[in-house]
């Protein structure tokens, strides 16, 4: 049986139960949950993607400078990054539950998971423009800080992620730069498996899996960063 989306009012009291916020232009709302492929007369979410990521990049930004006032640039841009990756937009859409009221074409309801992560991803920016649009850059910046603070104080927040941590280590033990290869692709074109590998001069060579490039080559860069003691396996799950 199919689930039927709401509409209109019903959309926007669906949204105001979810977020706690009531959007009065239930058209620009509607447009914000809305994927081109879906094909809508009223338009997509692409123009309040971009601008919801623009305030998003700026409240975490200040949020961060106030809360840590000694952290260098670096430390910084470390949290700033693990605060508005897709990974971290796509938990928060699915926990407000906003990922139930997407508008998306039925070619895109098989999307394989990465895909799928960032279009969450992107709704959330986009709700996060109507609610600039509509509430000014206070009204974002509340909304932001009641879901983000906690996630920016979390343990772990300030790691670089493998990839990163990996090259950092690789220069400092050999001078070498880690290099990646993608060795297979296997499984149908919407849902593809990556497996990929990583080499470092005098290192044995380490492998990972994943449904993106990035992410087989992230859990490369993890399986060498535990074999050789510089993350623990709890580390890696961080």
């Amino acid at each position: 049986m199919t689930r039927r989306r709401p509409k209109g009012r019903e959309l926007a009291d669906a949204v105001t139960e979810r977020i706690g916020i009531s959007i009065r232009d239930i058209g620009l709302l509607e447009r914000a949950l809305t994927h081109s492929s879906a094909r809508a007369k009223a338009g997509d979410y692409q123009r309040l993607e971009f601008l919801g990521d623009r305030v998003l990049g700026l409240v975490v930004a200040e949020m961060l400078y106030e809360t840590y006032p000694e952290a260098p640039e670096g430390e910084l841009s470390l949290r700033l990054n693990a605060l508005v990756n897709a990974e971290t937009l796509a938990e928060i859409t699915e926990e407000l539950g906003i990922d139930t009221l997407i508008r998306t074409g039925s070619d895109l309801k098989a999307l394989a998971a990465r895909k799928q992560v960032n279009l969450r991803a992107d709704v959330l920016e986009s709700m996060l423009a109507v609610i600039y649009l509509q509430d000014g850059l206070e009204g974002a910046r509340r909304f932001i800080h009641t879901h983000w603070t906690e996630r920016s104080n979390a343990e772990g927040a300030a790691r670089a992620d493998a990839k990163t941590a990996l090259q950092e280590w690789a220069h400092q033990v050999s001078g070498a730069t880690p290099d990646y290869a993608i060795e297979s692709r296997e499984g149908p074109d919407h849902d593809p498996v990556f497996t990929a590998v990583v080499r470092i001069a005098g290192f044995k060579e380490g492998r990972g899996r994943g449904r993106s490039k990035r992410e087989a080559e992230q859990a490369a860069a993890t399986e060498v960063l535990i074999r050789e003691a510089v993350w623990t396996p709890m580390e890696s799950l961080t």
